[in-house]
């Protein structure tokens, strides 16, 4: 099997025998060991736990030994893909490289041994680093304030939806209705709807832009705001931006910033001198947390000027000058908490790192390299599959295979299964939804042309497949520990237990 650069992968594949669970492996007796860290008082479980709270007998765990359950977890992680592996080019969510200086800096014990409850005269650091990160932030995004609670990307879509209420009810005018491009990300109707507000979906045009006049058609004196990104979600540029900002406010509506897609324009471009007044950022992706599966992330709101006071609190600010001149303020008119304590405070502290290195002229180096190598796949692949809007990209391409389909019955979905088999992560698929059958790819700035070389052939050699061995690609993945899985029966039919004991039945 082939990896990114042409070389044979270090990831054993161990076959596609079923690793047992740590219940099967269990023995009655055995025992793994590990020296108590946490500080905790050297008191007896009575004293500890009211009797109230105990339980009555045993939790049931699995009884290994460290070399049974060293072995069982090793066995694991080789059967796993991570973005140290290899290229991971999901569109819109990607997950790439990030420097280890930032996993490195997290790790500090003055930083991750720090518990969230502790007086602010005690913490001085930590508050100066949040407030450096905020100001580097809003200096990036062009924004005047920021809060840096909200936990993920959906958790800032939300607190974004919730200052514009906030500022339409102070303002005496309250509004139902959000506006939305077609081409949205999947979280954006979600927030709209928890937000309390009505979705309205605007078309995009020829070029994969918002249909200026759907958007015209749509604007009215009941719309609080529209939700985009740019570039958007196909990864292109939008053109019409200032005329798309003047539209909204000329009807009193705020403009939201999707910021899923502000690693394309680090450095280049301000979201702030488009004419948004909220943007929300991804620091999981743009800024060195590697995300998937739930978290860790970190979903910041930038805002304009007008809606400072009515930002979450209690936010980071510097009091006075000198070593303790810091501490914490919640602005007169706040929405309140949009999560405990001060969110997850180590990606924070991963972000920050991130900016310190790069520097500002690195960042841009970051967004012209992810444009640089998205806009070589673009013209290197098509020839191979169908560029849903063959137009400059921005840091992601939109394929399709939709040719494939109609020609052999492969779809994007296959390609993406028959892509592990070559040593890459699939690409996303099926997604944008205006898109028939999408292969979107992100690249990001960190893969070298070798790693994008590689993937390229591997996608030429998956669609030569499919034309004269389409049974080959619709029955990938095979050479992966385990093959292809009923996704829609795995998500209706969750199975979230296991239990290695007889049933009464056998």
């Amino acid at each position: 099997m082939s990896a990114p650069g042409g070389r044979a992968t270090s990831a054993p594949l161990v076959g596609r025998e079923e690793e047992p669970t740590l219940f099967e492996l269990s023995r009655p007796g055995r025992r793994a060991w590990s020296f108590r860290t946490g500080g905790f008082p050297d008191r007896s479980v009575d004293d500890l736990v009211p009797p109230v709270h105990r339980r009555a007998h045993p939790v049931d765990l699995p009884e290994v030994s460290e070399r049974d359950l060293v072995a069982h977890v090793t066995r694991l992680s080789a059967r796993q893909f991570s973005v140290d592996l290899g290229a991971y080019p999901l569109g819109s969510c990607t997950m790439k490289y990030n420097p280890k200086v930032c996993d490195a800096v997290a790790a500090l014990p003055g930083l991750a041994g720090v518990h969230p409850a502790a007086p602010a005269s005690t913490v001085q650091g930590w508050l100066a680093l949040l407030v450096e990160l905020e100001e580097a932030l809003c200096a990036i995004t062009g924004m005047a304030a920021a809060t840096l609670q909200p936990a993920a990307g959906a958790a800032g879509e939300l607190t974004g939806l919730l200052l514009m209420r906030a500022w339409h009810a102070a303002a005496g005018r309250p509004r139902s209705k959000v506006i939305i491009p077609d081409s949205a990300h999947g979280t954006n109707p979600a927030s709209v709807t928890l937000g309390g507000y009505e979705v309205v979906t605007v078309s995009s045009d020829e070029r994969g832009c918002v249909d200026m006049d759907a958007l015209h058609r749509v604007l009215d004196e009941d719309v609080a705001g529209i939700m985009l990104t740019n570039p958007n979600t196909l990864g292109l540029f939008e053109e019409d931006i200032a005329r798309i900002a003047t539209a909204v406010h000329d009807v009193g509506g705020l403009l939201y910033y999707d910021g899923a897609n502000l690693n394309a324009i680090l450095g280049v471009v301000r979201p702030g001198d488009m004419g948004f007044d909220i943007v929300h950022m991804n620091l999981h992706k743009t800024f060195a947390t590697p995300h998937g599966g739930g978290g860790p992330g970190a979903g910041p709101v930038a805002v304009a000027e007008r809606l400072v006071p009515f930002l979450p609190g209690p936010r980071p600010v510097r009091t006075v000058d000198g070593p303790l001149g810091y501490g914490w303020h919640t602005p007169a008119r706040s929405i309140g908490r949009v999560h405990s304590w001060h969110g997850n405070a180590l990606v924070l502290a991963r972000a920050l790192a991130y900016i310190r290195v790069n520097g500002a002229d690195g960042l841009r180096r970051v967004a012209e390299a992810a444009v640089l190598n998205a806009n070589w796949l673009r013209r290197r692949l098509a020839g191979t599959l169908d560029v849903a809007y063959d137009r400059t990209c921005m840091h992601e391409v939109v394929f399709s295979a939709q040719r494939l389909r109609r020609d052999h019955g492969v779809r994007a979905l296959d390609v993406g299964k028959r892509l592990l088999d070559h040593g890459f992560h699939a690409p996303t698929v099926a997604f944008p939804l205006v898109v028939e059958e999408a292969l979107m790819v992100e690249p990001t700035e960190t893969e070298s042309p070798e790693t994008l070389e590689a993937l390229a052939a591997a996608i030429e050699a998956v669609v030569a497949e499919a034309a004269s061995h389409p049974a080959s690609v619709t029955a990938a993945p095979t050479a992966t520990p385990v093959g292809r899985v009923d996704e829609a029966r795995a998500a209706r039919r969750l199975v979230a237990t296991f239990d290695a004991r007889p049933t009464p039945e056998g």
